[in-house]
């Protein structure tokens, strides 16, 4: 039979335990919060009531209800005040010995059928259960920040958890308006463990100089629709927290992708703990401000003036192909499009013809423009059409030897100075620059499918790329209104090589049925914000295409932790690739 709660206990009254005591009082909840001293005590009412003082400007509390809402919170310096509570939520500091105290003593204060519950958001439940006689009543309650507004709440139950004891969380979690999922007791849990993996890959990234931190941020806002990038991230959540989570990680799994990276530490040290002291990776105007100001380094393509680039050629009849082709076309660039045969050219030119027809009836585009664009483009069946093109983009099949192959001929025909660029999201640049007698004018230009949407664009330099390439680069991608991002030549460039072993991750977590496809969707969309769950997104991408790229990333770094998922594997060889063919990790 479901226990009563109407009172419950709060311990720690930091961001996190001050927002957790908001929602249960905004639940009709009377609530009883304890701190170390007055101090404490102080600094946590002023937490609830900014944060409710801003709900009331925002409409979403009127008067009468804030005031019943602050009425319902007490405040405390003494735990023996928590002896009447039907339930308590610990929210103190990220240290198995400080919360194992604090079990320790409520064990002796509350009543016996008490349930508590830890908002850790990365220590074994378990290893702090232990230390109570009813480690069957402690559970894992992880809220997110801020605990008004983020939905997600993970219940981590152990090994001892009653069945009964879930159950009952998980009905309270939803009577305050939470989405609870239920996880077994491992470190990070499930959006922790995955978010951080990734977040300290794009700190590794960082501290190697292979790309910028706003380029870094870029990439992943505009490539992957993130509401935040990496580093902006970590900024947020305090690199110290993230130290934190990362350490007790890697010291569960071994897993060398958590160890946290050496410059988080380096920072740390030098007291730049992101917006809380006002510097991180960025620098802000104050300490607890969102707002970056410029902190004096600053990233800059090398200044040499681009080449002109005013006729562009684009070889391939693909989605890819045809939206580089609209992209440019739509910007007053003259273009060239070149297939195998005259009947996959002009379907080509009938699949933008389409894309720019359905943009006229949304209104982003007027017939005149559209039409304008359309006759813009030639479509081509041979190489020679290519010789007077200023810059050409490769938009073929992703196969190393077929894009050589284009390269090769492109290197017999067009003009000594364009600039030739390969689209490739996965293979070497550099191989296909290789396969010409120019090196130094070939670069990656990685559009995002579908490339007339998406803003991003990966500008890859090999080590023999001209500066003047690089900035030709940059301009081009400027005058079509995309953001480029530069990166050097190494598998998965920037989003790919962050991104994949992220879903790869998630693979392996549903392959040792820590918990379900559905709940860690649910976990990464609700709890991180991200557009899309992993396993909706992999059945998006094509699961024959994530292992490919996978596969690369494995094979360039030699990472254990990249190795594909046998899972993924399975799925693929049993045919089961995604919405493509109605099966992939969900059925369509």
């Amino acid at each position: 039979m479901a226990r009563d709660i109407s009172t419950v206990g709060v311990v720690g009254l930091g961001t996190m335990g001050a927002g957790i005591a908001e929602v249960l009082a905004r639940s009709g909840l009377d609530v009883v919060t304890v701190e170390l001293d007055d101090t404490g005590v102080a600094r946590g009412r002023g937490h609830i009531e900014h944060s409710t003082e801003r709900a009331l400007s925002g409409g979403k509390l009127d008067p009468a209800g804030r005031e019943a809402l602050l009425g319902r919170i007490r405040y405390s310096t003494t735990l023996s005040d928590l002896s009447e509570v039907d339930f308590v939520v610990e929210a103190i500091p990220e240290s198995l010995e400080l919360k194992a105290d604090v079990l320790t003593e409520l064990d002796k204060i509350t009543r016996p059928e008490v349930v508590f519950a830890s908002n850790t958001s990365s220590l074994s439940i378990t290893e702090i259960g232990v230390h109570t006689t009813r480690p069957g009543k402690v559970v894992g309650m992880h809220f997110f920040n801020p605990a008004p507004v983020q939905k997600l709440v993970e219940i981590v139950k152990t090994v001892v958890t009653e069945p009964e004891v879930v159950t009952e969380v998980v009905a309270f979690a939803e009577r305050l308006g939470k989405v609870p999922v239920v996880i077994g007791d491992r470190a990070g849990f499930i959006a922790n463990a995955l978010l951080f993996g990734y977040l300290n890959h794009a700190v590794r990234m960082y501290e190697q100089r292979y790309a910028t931190r706003e380029d870094l941020d870029a990439a992943m806002r505009f490539g992957c629709g993130y509401p935040m990038g990496p580093l902006a991230l970590l900024d947020l959540i305090g690199l110290d927290t993230a130290y934190e989570i990362l350490d007790t990680m890697y010291h569960q799994s071994r897993n060398r992708l958590h160890a946290p990276a050496p410059l988080l530490k380096q920072m740390i040290t030098a007291g730049q703990l992101g917006r809380k002291t006002g510097r991180g990776f960025y620098a802000y105007d104050a300490p607890d401000s969102p707002n970056v100001v410029a902190s004096g380094v600053v990233a800059t393509v090398d200044s040499v003036p681009p080449r002109p680039v005013a006729r562009v050629g684009v070889v391939g009849t693909g989605t890819m192909a045809t939206g580089i082709a609209e992209v440019f076309a739509k910007r007053g660039l003259d273009v060239v499009l070149r297939a195998r045969s005259l009947e996959k050219a002009q379907a080509s030119v009938a699949k933008v013809k389409k894309s720019l027809d359905k943009a006229v009836v949304k209104g982003k585009l007027s017939e005149e423009d559209a039409a304008s664009a359309l006759a813009r483009i030639t479509p081509v069946t041979d190489f020679e059409a290519l010789a007077d093109v200023d810059l050409v983009v490769e938009a073929v099949a992703e196969e190393l030897s077929v894009k050589q192959a284009v390269f090769a001929a492109l290197d017999e025909v067009v003009r000594p100075g364009a600039v030739l660029a390969t689209t490739t999201s996965s293979l070497p640049v550099i191989e296909c620059a290789a396969a010409t007698s120019r090196p130094s004018d070939v670069i990656g230009l990685h559009f995002f499918n579908p490339a007339p949407v998406m803003k991003l664009v990966e500008v890859v330099s090999t080590i023999a790329t001209a500066p003047d390439v690089v900035a030709t680069a940059s301009a081009v991608c400027a005058a079509v209104g995309k953001h480029a991002v530069h990166c050097g030549d190494r598998a998965g460039f920037i989003v790919n090589a962050l991104l994949f072993p992220y879903l790869n991750d998630a693979v392996k977590m549903l392959e040792a049925h820590y918990a379900g496809a559905n709940d860690i969707d649910t976990a990464m969309k609700v709890g991180c914000g991200l557009p899309m769950g992993p396993f909706e997104l992999l059945d998006v991408v094509g699961l024959d295409v994530s292992l490919a790229i996978q596969r690369t990333l494995y094979n360039e770094f030699r990472e254990e932790g990249f190795a594909p998922a046998p899972l993924l594997e399975h799925l693929v060889t049993a045919g089961r690739l995604g919405r493509k063919t109605g099966k992939g990790f969900k059925d369509y």
